[in-house]
């Protein structure tokens, strides 16, 4: 499932940072910084599939030399707490290809180019060996001054306001959430990302009338697990596949989140069935069934997702099987749904018998199905699991990194869990 991810952090010189730093680490590359005189080299560095610099029309020929950019950025800094940067962490859909990734990311590395007069260096990094293998995402470092042709100049103080940064932000939120969409629309997939708060999602749900989604949106952000919480829940997902069994969270925040993710995944499944009823209902309908016929018709749609429809059916093939099975006779259709055997028969007492039915063949397929709780049940027990009081983690100060290992824990995390 897609799942949006972006989020802005700053290079402070205040915190013990250089930009230098950060982009050698970032593209994998050996760079001297001359302010520091300290060489910073991440050649050896793995799992980066693509750098690229983009920069103004304007910019002078050396804005495409990855040394002299950054030195020359933080030259232009001359206080001892200067940004000397800023970062725009993105994750990127596992759905599309390489090539699209590559495209969309470009297209917002310009978007950034074009608004704000910045340089902008972007690393695409592929999933971490021992993470989540959706878990693509890029790193893309701009300066905090435009450059222009006589080189950096003024600050790009609209991002760094209080009344205006937030605004700013909020706005290339959506630009990367478009970009995504319509990648994801390119390549037919359903799913689609959405940047905005679940209360400003939930409002939106109500306003169109989707109380399904309005009642899925009123829940609490994800927890963050954190890197060490992640890691061992990872760990403890791959034993739980290679031993067959059930996977089981080991931390209370491992917990927290998979019990989150299992109401999620609840209100899909419903969501997915009262679709699936629908478009069956209008379909059987639009062949000249009555709407008693339609109605059973959307009824054995939804109920048989659960006795295990085969996913990888055509979804018209299945809506024509469903429509066909024990269905009603052509003198039927033609009388709207009656029969000769039960004439002028109410059609709400032949609806009632019908589901009547439908509930005796559910209880006769065997004890193993009779055992499984039904979808509203798992819903309730998951939606009414009392959640643990835990303790927020602090944010770490902001800091360079320069110990691969730890960097590599930093970065590696799955998108899904963050957000």
């Amino acid at each position: 499932m897609a799942s949006y991810h972006l989020s802005v952090k700053t290079i402070k010189r205040s915190a013990g940072r250089s930009v230098v730093a950060a982009a050698a680490y970032r593209v994998g590359e050996r760079i001297e910084c001359q302010r520091e005189g300290r060489v910073h080299d991440y050649t050896r560095k793995q799992g980066i599939e693509e750098t690229f610099i983009v920069a103004p029309e304007t910019a002078p020929a050396w804005a495409q030399d990855r040394s002299k950019l950054w030195n020359e950025a933080e030259a232009s800094e001359t206080r001892r707490n200067s940004v000397t940067g800023r970062e725009w962490e993105l994750a990127l859909p596992s759905e599309i290809s390489d090539e699209d990734r590559s495209q969309i990311t470009r297209a917002f590395a310009e978007e950034l180019v074009s608004r704000y007069g910045v340089a902008v260096d972007v690393a695409i990094h592929a999933p971490h060996r021992e993470g989540d293998q959706r878990n693509h995402h890029a790193h893309v470092l701009t300066s905090t001054r435009k450059l222009e042709a006589e080189g950096f100049t003024a600050k790009t103080r609209v991002l760094d306001s209080a009344k205006t940064g937030g605004v700013e932000i909020e706005q290339m939120r959506g630009v990367w959430a478009e970009l995504q969409n319509r990648a994801l629309e390119r390549v037919g997939e359903v799913e689609r990302v959405d940047h905005r708060s679940l209360e400003k999602q939930r409002e939106a749900a109500q306003e169109r009338g989707d109380t399904l989604s309005a009642e899925e949106l009123d829940r609490d952000p994800e927890l963050k697990l954190g890197p060490a919480a992640n890691s061992m829940e990872r760990r403890e997902k791959a034993a739980a596949e290679r031993e067959g069994r059930e996977y089981k969270p080991v931390t209370e925040r491992g917990a927290v989140v998979h019990a989150a993710r299992q109401a999620r995944a609840a209100f899909r499944d419903m969501r997915e069935r009262l679709e699936l009823a629908r478009e069956t209902y209008g379909t059987a309908r639009e062949e000249g069934q009555g709407r008693v016929s339609a109605g059973l018709a959307a009824l054995r749609a939804a109920t048989s997702k659960e006795r295990g429809a085969r996913a990888s059916d055509d979804i018209k093939e299945r809506l024509a099987q469903i429509t066909g099975r024990d269905g009603p006779g052509r003198e039927e259709l033609e009388r709207g749904g009656q029969s000769d055997e039960e004439p002028g028969r109410p059609a709400q007492e032949r609806l009632r018998e019908a589901l009547d039915k439908e509930r005796g063949a559910e209880r006769d397929q065997g004890a193993e199905d009779a055992e499984k709780p039904s979808i509203r049940e798992r819903l309730d027990d998951v939606l009414n699991k009392p959640r643990e009081k835990l303790e927020i983690e602090e944010p770490e100060k902001d800091r360079e990194v320069e110990n691969e290992r730890e960097i590599d824990r930093e970065i590696d995390r799955d998108p899904g869990l963050s957000h």
